[in-house]
């Protein structure tokens, strides 16, 4: 909230805070903005006088007024007090926007300063600071050029002032400098870094030197922080970086004395870091920070300045130029590996916060700098000596996020290496690849390692939130392994293959659990998206998998996710399906296991259903069985069902029919019981769950096999199915127990949206063998939407639009339902569509289908076009975005036709004056006589310049086409305009 007010990082503190005490407001010398001399002089009178006791007010006295007339009286103090110490979040909120309105307020150039006085509580006085700040930055242009020295006086001597005082009201002042010198620089005030440093360095009786040196680190340091946040024009931010980088020369050198003088205190050390940190990002070249960074790698020794330090060096290392200067970027690494020892003890004695650190140093040098670095030859073996470091990163001692965090920052610099490796031209990248191939084989070694499960006991201890970073850091390392076996190849399974089958060979020691699971999530993680199937060790890999001792939930689950990942080389190697189905099918009855080994029959089912004929009693069986125990979840029972659907799909009719039966017959009769209670919470659940179970059914039970692999069909010889589809057969038994659920369920939207699905997805998978459902559908449709208009009922107009707009035995149906859907949805507009986003948006795509798919449907008599097209007008103005794209959609098919039209109508006058002069010339001439036809916009002048060069044009078509469209944009108010390039 305070942040909201007073537009700033830092926070304001709490002193102040308590006891029964006078505020009282007495100007120092007005400084004369904006409001002239005479105002700012009465205000500073009216001020002066104002006091006002806060003995925790409950009522806020400057409410009703506006800041104009509060800013000249204590008001501004009493929102304050009202904002820090109200215990009413509605008096806080109005005080909060009380306070912004007075801050942009002209009255702000005056109360500002008064509210800086030495005897206000911080509150008060960094309220004026900011106020201030956001005075020069964003009015910058209310402010006379002849003010500019006395503005820049007083923030001088205020700065001066608070040197020795709260930290937040200088930062904050220093903040409102900084953004004068912004808007100054370079020509009224050219030399402001140095002017600011030699203010600061000069004798002053009043202010502590070791206070005027913080308040000066604290003005440099703030300078570039807004500079990057500035509202300056770009070309104006070009040339304003340009003179800041060059004022680095009056910084660096007082950086760098204060650095290295033995008598700066810690605390001054951390400022000079910190500004050398904020300077740095101005892109500054690279070997002008050079010094500095040695003194910052110095710096790391000092724990109080090691965490300041490390920014510093990450900062200057990141910057997008430094690549340029590969000299110094040489010299960094003599320095980077110099932490190696530091950081071998802060791994040993557990110091995260230093070896997380150390790594994001070579990290940044390694990542931001590879290419470069690899470019010089003749230095591969320090820069190898780099990389081996960052590999030490990885590999860091325990488990992530518990014991360590440093290992994830090093992921992205393995992604990097490799790009920068593969780049090269293919003699350099054959050497390179010689020296780097070993390295990426450790790294692979590690990040298994990495990725194994820690032990049950340990395991059980972490919280729900560690336990999830872990996952997602293990898909890091997932997305990692599958980008190394582009560098790798082949050798990599090869590699992972071996290692496993001796970890399960081997009778010396019983191998962990872990270590056997780790490398088959590697298999895992590269087969899921490398093409596999003509691996020589993938059928090993199939083989060794019944041999593995699964005792474990994750095992079990990698287990799975293993061979879902191999269900396309099971679908060319369908001998080895019966090595692992057992497996999975086993594993469908574990609670535990559910979303690994549904996906997995899922996949196999998918890929492979064209072999699976001889297991399908089975896997419908189990299946079956585990759907009636429910001990799987809504969304796990979907894919079970969208699996099935799946399988059923490569057998025949007959097979498919008895089946469905014994699949969904138990289903059918909960739905018939259900149908016949009254309407509750618990029977709408079971209601939903089972239409989403046939939904996701029909999804995928396809026997026209539309969206298989052509070739693929022809090589397994699909059968040829004959007799009705199976699905319209089940739909069309239950299409009377699906009305009684709707004539109970009508004014419920998740139940029609449920029935609607069954509907709509069983059309997009059987498309034109739906055919014989339209008529009733449509008709139901019809009914439904008449009674209680609903998003999902257009929904599946749409679908049937799509599909059978254009058969004419099913054109009829198709066109009575859209005329009754756009009809009650017109009426829906004139009463109020605000409330009925989702029925708009739905309503748009239906509109721009029709146009896309059946124009026709848009020239029905009994359509009213005109309302059609308001209502898209409306739709645009709807604040939801999904609702106002759909609205383009429909212009966007609505437009053109018209255009091209007019072509047409060229074509048609010209044919006229070709064939029927004598004619034409009457009816165009009676056609364009009356007032305001065909539009306001032309003139009788223009009209019968139209007519006369119809008339006169009887030879050349192309030219009679450009004269009408010229007419056309004359009537449109278009001629002219750069729309007619374009038309």
């Amino acid at each position: 909230m305070l942040g909201g007010v007073l537009g700033c990082r830092h926070g304001p503190g709490s002193s102040g805070a308590g006891g029964c005490k006078c505020w009282t407001l007495s100007p120092p010398s007005p400084i004369h903005l904006a409001g002239g001399p005479g105002r700012g002089d009465a205000r500073a009178r009216q001020w002066q006088y104002g006091t006002w006791c806060h003995e925790a007010p409950r009522r806020v006295r400057w409410l009703g007024r506006s800041p104009a007339q509060c800013c000249a009286q204590p008001g501004t103090c009493q929102a304050l007090h009202q904002l820090y110490y109200d215990p009413s979040i509605e008096n806080k909120n109005l005080a909060q926007k009380w306070l912004m309105q007075a801050q942009v307020s002209p009255q702000a150039w005056h109360f500002s300063w008064l509210l800086l006085n030495m005897d206000k509580v911080p509150e008060i006085q960094y309220f004026g600071a900011s106020a201030l700040h956001i005075k020069i930055s964003r009015y910058w242009n209310d402010i006379p050029a002849d003010q500019y020295e006395s503005l820049k006086s007083q923030l001088f001597a205020q700065i001066a002032r608070f040197a020795g005082g709260s930290k937040i009201v200088l930062t904050r002042l220093c903040v409102a400098l900084a953004s004068l010198a912004l808007s100054m620089m370079p020509e009224a005030w050219p030399c402001a870094v140095a002017d600011m440093v030699r203010m600061f360095q000069a004798e002053d009786a009043n202010v502590d030197g070791r206070a005027r040196c913080l308040a000066l680190l604290e003005l440099l340091t703030v300078l570039p922080e807004e500079f990057q946040t500035s509202r300056l024009p770009q070309y104006r931010k070009g040339q304003v970086r340009s003179v800041l980088a060059q004022e680095c020369g009056s910084v660096f050198p007082l950086l760098g004395q204060l650095l290295q003088q033995q008598d700066s205190p810690g605390f001054i050390k951390q400022k000079v870091l910190k500004c050398f940190s904020s300077w740095v990002q101005l892109e500054i070249p690279l070997m002008d920070c050079e010094s500095l960074i040695q003194a910052a790698f110095a710096s790391l020794q000092d724990p109080e300045l090691f965490d300041t330090a490390v920014e510093a060096i990450v900062n200057a290392i990141s910057q997008p130029d430094a690549q340029r200067y590969v000299n110094t970027l040489l010299k960094l690494i003599p320095l980077v590996l110099g932490l190696q020892e530091q950081l071998r003890q802060a791994v040993q004695s557990g110091d995260m916060e230093t070896s997380h650190g150390i790594c994001r140093i070579a990290v940044a040098l390694g990542e931001n700098h590879s290419r470069a670095l690899l470019d010089q030859v003749e230095h591969w073996q320090s820069f190898l000596a780099l990389v081996n470091m960052i590999m030490f990163c990885t590999g860091i001692p325990g488990h992530y996020p518990v014991n360590e965090t440093t290992s994830s920052l090093t992921l992205t610099f393995w992604y990097t290496l490799q790009d920068d490796i593969l780049s090269f031209e293919p003699d350099k990248q054959a050497v390179y690849q010689q020296v780097y191939r070993p390295v990426y084989f450790q790294l692979v070694d590690v990040l298994l390692h990495k990725a194994q499960f820690p032990s049950d006991e340990e395991y059980g201890f972490w919280s729900s939130d560690e336990k999830e970073q872990f996952r997602i850091y293990r898909v890091d390392i997932s997305d990692t392994l599958m980008y190394v076996y582009e560098m790798l190849g082949a050798e990599l399974l090869s590699s992972l293959y071996d290692k496993l089958g001796r970890l399960l060979t081997s009778t010396e020691q019983p191998s962990s659990w872990q270590h056997t699971e780790a490398l088959l999530y590697g298999f895992q993680s590269i087969a899921e998206t490398i093409d596999v199937n003509y691996s020589d060790v993938v059928p090993g890999l199939i083989g060794l998998i019944p041999r593995i001792s699964i005792s474990n939930v994750q095992l079990a689950d990698t287990v799975m996710f293993t061979i879902g990942a191999l269900s396309e080389w099971l679908a060319d190697h369908p001998v080895m399906i019966n090595n692992v189905l057992p497996l999975v099918l086993q594993a469908l009855g574990n609670p535990e296991l559910s979303i690994s080994s549904v996906s997995t029959l899922k996949k196999i089912c998918r890929e492979c259903k064209y072999d699976l004929p001889p297991y399908a009693a089975n896997i419908v069986a189990v299946s079956q069985e585990v759907l009636m125990k429910q001990i799987h979840k809504t969304s796990q029972c979907m894919w079970l069902m969208q699996a099935l659907g799946f399988l059923l799909s490569a057998l025949q009719v007959e097979e498919i029919l008895k089946n469905l039966h014994s699949l969904i017959s138990p289903y059918i009769q909960q739905l018939e019981k259900l149908a016949d209670e009254t309407p509750n919470p618990s029977n709408k659940l079971a209601i939903i769950h089972i239409l989403g179970l046939l939904s996701s059914l029909f999804t995928t039970l396809d026997i026209s096999h539309h969206d298989d692999d052509h070739e693929a069909a022809e090589v397994k010889k699909l059968p040829l199915q004959q007799g009705p589809n199976p699905v319209v057969v089940v739909l069309q038994q239950v299409f009377q127990l699906i009305q009684k659920v709707l004539s109970k369920w009508l004014n419920d939207a998740q139940v029609v949206e449920s029935v609607c699905a069954i509907f709509e997805k069983s059309v997009k998978t059987l498309l034109d063998d739906f055919a014989p459902m339209v008529p009733q559908l449509c008709e139901m449709l019809g009914q439904m939407y008449s009674t209680i208009p609903q998003a999902s009922a257009i929904d599946l107009t749409r679908q049937l639009v799509l599909i059978f707009a254009n058969e004419p035995a099913h054109f009829p149906p198709i066109k009575a339902l859209f005329l009754l859907v756009t009809s009650v949805t017109l009426t829906l507009f004139q009463q109020g569509p605000r409330d009925h986003p989702d029925i708009v948006d739905s309503f748009m795509q239906l509109l721009a289908q029709a146009l896309k798919r059946k124009p026709d449907l848009f020239l029905c008599s009994n359509l009213d076009v005109k309302a059609v097209f308001q209502c898209g007008v409306l739709s645009l103005k709807f604040p939801e975005a999904p609702t106002a794209r759909s609205s383009c959609g429909f212009f966007t098919e609505l437009l053109p036709p018209s255009r091209s039209l007019m072509d047409h109508f060229a074509e048609i006058l010209f044919s006229l004056n070709k064939h029927c002069f004598s004619h034409l010339s009457l009816w165009i001439k009676e056609a364009l006589q009356p007032d305001g036809f065909p539009s306001a916009r032309v003139s009788p002048e223009q009209k019968d310049t139209f007519s006369q060069q119809i008339l006169r044009e009887r030879v050349n078509k192309r030219r009679v086409k450009e004269m009408v469209k010229e007419f056309t944009l004359l009537c449109r108010g278009l001629h002219g305009t750069e729309y007619t390039a374009d038309y």
